[in-house]
């Protein structure tokens, strides 16, 4: 089979106005910003031991309807960190075809700005209130499970502002003319 008769691999979607690749790596860190916590969750309810003492495992219900809940809080928390990968990707442009009545057209601009702008305010906010209340917290933790815990919470304070950065560029992508 010569060159010429290969077949042509389906071209990739492109989204309709290029995304610079600081765009693309920032939205790919509020994902991997997110993955952290997520995980330290899991480990709590597949009894890792954490450093934490019993009465912090039964404020979080584990057991009981914590072995449901923390979960989908982590499930959660990722599918709305991976909504911020629409921002600089095709499918974020148009809206799928499993969606009725709109299905193939274009999705509005300020459809995906204001609600990335709310979560990126919301992610931040819940980035100061975890730093204020680690700080600020009585819990019964061991060194080692609190060093733990906070390696594995810090990055989650950089999820509203790079959220912030990918909206703002977003929407002066998709605006501009």
């Amino acid at each position: 089979m010569t060159a010429s008769t290969l077949p042509l691999a389906p071209a990739r979607p492109a989204t309709a106005v290029p995304v610079p690749s600081w765009a693309r790596h920032t939205a790919a860190a509020v994902l991997w910003a997110s993955v952290p916590s997520a995980l330290w969750r899991f480990a709590v309810v597949a009894g890792v031991p954490l450093g934490l003492a019993e009465s912090e495992y039964t404020a979080m219900l584990v057991p009981g309807w914590g072995y449901l809940l923390v979960p989908l809080l982590s499930v959660s928390q990722e599918a709305l960190a991976f909504l911020t990968l629409g921002l600089v990707r095709p499918w974020g442009e148009v809206w799928p075809r499993w969606v009725p009545f709109l299905r193939g057209r274009r999705v509005a601009v300020l459809a995906a700005a204001v609600p990335a702008a709310l979560g990126s305010l919301a992610c931040t906010a819940y980035g100061v209130l975890f730093v204020w209340t680690t700080l600020h917290a009585d819990m019964a933790i061991t060194p080692w499970g609190e060093w733990v815990m906070t390696v594995c919470y810090v990055p989650i304070v950089a999820w509203g502002p790079l959220l912030a950065l990918v909206t703002a560029h977003d929407y002066r992508r998709r605006t501009r003319r």
